[in-house]
């Protein structure tokens, strides 16, 4: 199924509904798509209870478009929200990385997103860390290249990314929706203490969790995520109430 957003990309979506009258939108991370299977299984463990949408950015996965670095994308996200919001009693936003800056910038612009959780996302696109030498051979080289899971639903359509992008260490401020974040203590891509200075920037309900050995992203999904999944269940239990 597709959407359009207000300049004109076609954004590919995928519903996971049964009638629940609260719904958790999942916004992936760079080079990654709805068709990741760690987000699925991100999905599986939300449908229980929630009504699920699951969507690709600009110049990812089936939309159109090339990917701006988080300086358009937020149309992309409106325009999911502008589709499910009027259906729903209650709406949940799950970011990861870029995906999560994303969702935070446009949560700034809203009063429609009931509940955040911001999954290692950086406060600011020009200070993402990047640390190759902290590549992970497991998860980073083996899973990702190596494996059939790892490389199904990735890929990117690289656009400009010189843009003026929205910095949400800026816009945190202005999110009125509780936030949770959740890092991972050996990301190598998006250092911890950027959801720290996200955290102490934040102005309502909030809570941070850090994965003990924890990746980047989408990985923190990898294995036993059984305390993870269940940490995020109950986030949305508590605020989408």
């Amino acid at each position: 199924m597709f959407t359009e957003t207000c300049d004109g990309i076609r954004i590919a979506y995928d519903e996971y509904v049964q009638g629940k009258d609260t719904c958790i939108i999942i916004a992936h991370g760079f080079w990654n798509s709805k068709g990741s299977p760690l987000l699925l299984k991100l999905k599986d463990a939300l449908v229980k209870e929630h009504d699920v949408i699951m969507f690709d950015f600009r110049g990812h996965g089936k939309s159109t478009g090339f990917f701006t670095w988080t300086a358009k994308e937020n149309n992309d996200l409106n325009a999911i929200l502008d589709l499910f919001v009027p259906r729903y009693k209650k709406i949940g936003v799950i970011g990861f990385s870029l995906g999560g800056s994303i969702a935070i910038n446009t949560a700034a612009q809203r009063t429609d997103i009931n509940s955040l959780i911001c999954i290692s996302v950086p406060s600011t696109f020009n200070k993402i860390d990047y640390k190759l030498f902290s590549l992970n051979f497991e998860n980073d080289i083996q899973y990702s290249l190596f494996s059939k899971e790892g490389r199904q639903g990735k890929g990117c359509r690289p656009g400009p990314f010189w843009l003026n992008k929205p910095c949400p260490i800026k816009t945190i401020e202005k999110v009125k929706s509780p936030v949770l974040y959740v890092h991972g203590e050996k990301d190598w891509v998006v250092g911890s203490w950027h959801s720290k200075e996200l955290f102490s920037k934040t102005k309502t309900n909030k809570d941070i969790y850090f994965v003990k050995n924890g990746l980047h992203a989408e990985y923190l999904l990898r294995g036993d995520s059984r305390e993870l999944t269940d940490r995020i269940n109950k986030w949305f239990e508590r605020t989408l109430k």
